[in-house]
């Protein structure tokens, strides 16, 4: 369920090769050929990267499945992701939601195209977003449920890792429906008591899943039980750190980035730090790890505190001063990857410039780089060209 990406299209001398047949002739389509055929080199495609590619191939399947009720509903499915990864979100969602008029419990078995993953994608594709996507989120739930009670019991290698697979999807669902309920459904009475029970069913289900981990922080940080948020947190951590990136138990960076965030929420700075500083060593462009290292260092300052490899910096004065030296070179990094890739969080870039305004006025400038000079007058600037935006925002409204 990635983010849309842009695909690599084949050049035209490479589509026309495809469709000659022998001697250079124009080959018809085989409209015989098996519709499981066309699904299965249609899922390659999108699982390489070439969803452009799998799109035509999975529509011709679609086309040939007619009278063929398990291939249609596969055909339907797959179309919706491959639309999601093409970024057409409203093809998709029109997909799921036809694949859900043929299978509207999620009881048919997913080698027929049933199951859950329909409903997962409705819920996340939801443009109500709420209570719509609970609804959905419910649905797929209850699907992963049946499927979960028909493997128990069952001993074979096969249905102990398909077991596994499912109790991972069902509590990523549940943490996702807890995370509504803290943000855009918070307002419910029994908001709490169903984010209560949400985690523990997930805990339940894979009590060493990193994510769920996190999510139960997330819930004890809404309630104020800053110790078990922190515990949670820790043990979250322990489950990856060892392990090479490239462990597929490593969370995935956009996991760990909210992890960071945590654990700065509930003033583990150390340990946040040690997360971004790895997420760094990954991908170097990510504007969000430099700019969250920057005000992790920022917050360590203000705690007269420096991680040990930066306190001796001999340029230091005190564990305040080179934790302040370190925030501002990775948020000035942070703000030179947001011009350079047109980020567009603007409340980011505000309050990373706000909080080198800040250092500058106490440290003073960076002289050893090269642009440093004037630099604390454009941030003013920036600044206020900020504030005087969002004066004239108010001012309209």
């Amino acid at each position: 369920m990635g983010k849309p990406r842009p695909q690599k299209k084949k050049s035209s001398k490479s589509r026309t090769k495809s469709v000659l047949g022998p001697g250079g002739s124009i080959s018809k389509p085989k409209m015989s050929q098996d519709p499981s055929t066309l699904l299965d080199q249609a899922t390659i495609l999108l699982q390489t990267g070439r969803a452009d590619e799998a799109l035509p191939t999975a529509q011709q399947a679609l086309d040939l499945a007619a009278g063929n009720a398990s291939a249609q509903l596969q055909a339907v499915n797959l179309l919706g992701e491959i639309n999601v990864e093409l970024g057409d979100i409203d093809t998709a969602r029109e997909y799921f939601l036809h694949a859900v008029e043929q299978d509207p419990t999620g009881s048919i078995p997913e080698s027929e195209g049933g199951g859950a993953e329909k409903f997962l994608w409705l819920a996340q594709l939801s443009e109500q977003g709420g209570v719509d996507s609970v609804q959905w989120y419910e649905k797929g739930v209850s699907s992963l449920r049946q499927t979960l009670q028909a493997l128990e019991g069952k001993a074979g290698t096969e249905d102990i890792a398909t077991a596994e697979e499912k109790k991972a999807k069902l509590s990523n669902a549940l943490c996702a429906v807890a995370e509504i309920y803290m943000t855009d459904l918070s307002w419910e009475e029994d908001a709490e008591s169903r984010c209560e029970a949400l985690i523990t069913e997930a805990l339940a289900a894979t009590p060493n899943a990193p994510e769920v981990l996190q999510t139960f922080a997330s819930i004890r940080i809404s309630q104020l039980k800053t110790e078990e948020a922190q515990e949670a947190l820790r043990q979250s951590i322990g489950l990856w750190k060892d392990l090479a990136p490239e462990d597929p138990k490593v969370p995935d960076f956009a996991v760990r980035i909210s992890l960071a965030r945590l654990l700065m929420e509930v003033t583990l700075e150390f340990e946040a730090l040690e997360v971004l500083e790895r997420l760094i060593l990954e991908d170097d462009q990510s504007v969000e790890a430099w700019y969250l290292g920057g005000w992790c260092l920022y917050l360590l300052a203000e705690k007269q505190q420096a991680p040990k490899d930066i306190a001796a910096d001999e340029a230091a004065e005190s564990p305040r001063h080179a934790s302040l030296l370190a925030s501002r070179e990775w948020l000035k990094q942070s703000l030179k990857l947001y011009d350079l890739l047109e980020y567009e969080d603007e409340r980011l870039q505000t309050h990373a410039l706000e909080l080198i305004q800040g250092m500058v006025d106490e440290i003073g400038e960076d002289m050893d780089d090269s642009e440093a000079e004037g630099e604390g007058e454009d941030w003013d600037e920036e600044i206020e060209a900020d504030s005087d935006d969002e004066d004239h925002e108010m001012a309209d409204s």
